[in-house]
This record gives structure tokens, sequence and C-alpha cells, in this order.
């Protein structure tokens, strides 16, 4: 799933390579992406996009004061295409969702894999119309320390989920999260409101390591690589089996119904292995 990260990087390759562009024509692909009809996906043909940001991790394309609000979901993504086919695309053909025509010929796509389509297309007068970024809480790159105490302490509840709860801070997902934790030497099982002071410092300080240096990878990435670049530079998360990079010791996993995190055994848990609830409910 896009990030902070690589949202931000995908904003900032929008405001490079679209922005000061005519926005000629929107293709709709998939029927299911569009979640609003007024204004419709029609008003923002012949408008210039103005600007392009992120909330959360919602990218946002102002185009002269109406808004694209895309969340790319699990496997969605946005493709940079140079000299797009004018013929409109079969609507349920592949992954295409969506596709965006600029003036100059140019444009991207929208895309998703998977059958499990959860990506999703907003038109809005104001990005606080889309449900999802009304219950943001502040940004991961934003809050402060004390404002990032204030915030774990608040509610109980597991670290793993504390740091993907949106409404909680905004931006980090399944792979971050996992390397945070790993960078902060804390469980993902820890409860968030029972940390010291020395951990929420250690966890806090992780936070901005982690997204700030995926942030300076990613940044004048083209579209293209942003993806392999975040692969790059994963040290636990997807690397199941494979040896730690700080430590040596095996990368573990916890499955869960659909999804998974990853850890270190020696760097995060005293060297217990935490149960894999999944495979504990086969073996009952």
């Amino acid at each position: 799933m896009p990030e902070l990260p690589e949202v931000e990087a995908l904003a900032a390759f929008l405001r490079e390579n679209a922005v000061g562009h005519m926005l000629t024509r929107v293709d709709l692909a998939a029927v299911q992406a569009i979640k609003t009809f007024d204004p419709p996906l029609s008003a923002l043909g012949g408008l210039e996009i103005t600007g392009a940001s992120r909330h959360g991790k919602f990218l946002d394309l102002d185009v002269s004061g109406l808004h694209l609000v895309v969340h790319l979901a699990r496997a969605g993504w946005l493709h940079w295409r140079t000299g797009l086919p004018t013929a409109p695309p079969k609507p349920g053909k592949g992954p295409l969702a969506l596709r965006a025509h600029l003036d100059d010929g140019d444009g991207f796509d929208l895309t998703e894999q998977g059958t499990r389509k959860g990506l999703a297309v907003y038109v809005v007068r104001s990005p606080s119309e889309v449900p999802g970024i009304a219950r943001l809480g502040p940004d991961a790159m934003e809050v402060d320390r004390e404002q990032f105490a204030a915030l774990l302490a608040g509610k109980s509840g597991q670290l793993k989920g504390a740091l993907t709860e949106q409404s909680r801070i905004s931006g980090i997902g399944n792979a971050y999260s996992d390397e945070i934790l790993h960078a902060a030497r804390l469980s993902p099982f820890k409860m968030a409101d029972k940390l010291t002071d020395a951990e929420v410092v250690r966890l806090y300080d992780a936070m901005r390591a982690v997204l700030t240096d995926a942030l300076e990878r990613q940044l004048g990435q083209e579209a293209a690589t942003m993806k392999g670049e975040k692969r790059s530079g994963l040290k636990v998360h997807a690397r199941t089996g494979l040896p730690c990079p700080v430590c040596g010791d095996t990368v573990r996993e916890v499955s869960f119904a659909d999804t998974s995190l990853q850890y270190c055994p020696t760097c995060q848990t005293g060297g217990k292995p935490l149960a894999d609830r999944r495979l504990s409910k086969l073996l009952r």
C-alpha cells in the first residue's frame, strides 16, 4: 500500500509534470472506483491543474478549485503515460480504473491489481468533504514529540495498530509501521499507553527518521521507480525468513486474516518469537 513517503513523492511528481496543464478529459474505466457524483467527473474537463498535495495517504489534485482526490488502497498506483491513446478505454478490462488526459497528449493512469478493489476516487469542492480525510489525525511528519506522546497515552491498543490508525496519526501503513517499530526496538504487540517516557522518545525519533529517509529516497523518482525504491530500503517488512540487517537474526512474521506483520525477535522482542495467530488457529 502506498504510504506517506510514496504519496508525497507522487504529489511532488505531479507538481512537476502536471501542474499548469489543462486536464482535457478524464475517462472512468472502473465504475466502482468513483465515490462521488456531485460535481460529476466530467466537470474536471477543460480546467487547469493548479496544485497537487497529500492528506495522510490521500493524493489531492487541485483542478482550478475542484479536487480530484485519490486513495490508492492496497494495490493501486499512478502510472505516468507519454502520448495517451485518444480512444476511451473499455470499462472493466484489466487493472485500469481511471485515465486522465492533459493538453499536451500526456497524462496518467490509475490502476489497481488483484480482485479485491479498494481504490477510491472523489471529485469534491473541498478535500474535507472526503470522509476519510475528515477523520484524519495529525500528520506523522508534522506532529511534535509532546503531541505524539499524548496521542499514544490517550487510548489503549497495541503499538502496531496505534501507528496505523489514521484517525490517531495519519500517513503510516503496514510497511512503515513495521520499519518504525524495528528501528525503535519495540514489539508490535506492546501496549501504546504503557510506554515509558524513554520508549516514547525512541519511537518518535524512529518514526521521524524512517519516514524522512524514505521520503528523501522517493523525492525526485519517476512514478515508475518509486515502488522499487521503497522495497530497497525495507529492513524487516516483506523480508520474512531473511536475516535482519542489524543483528543477523531471522526476520519473523505474524499473519492475520488479510494481512501480516514482520519483526526481528532479537531487536524487538527479547529474542522470543511472537505467536502467529493464524497458524495457532490451524493447529487447534
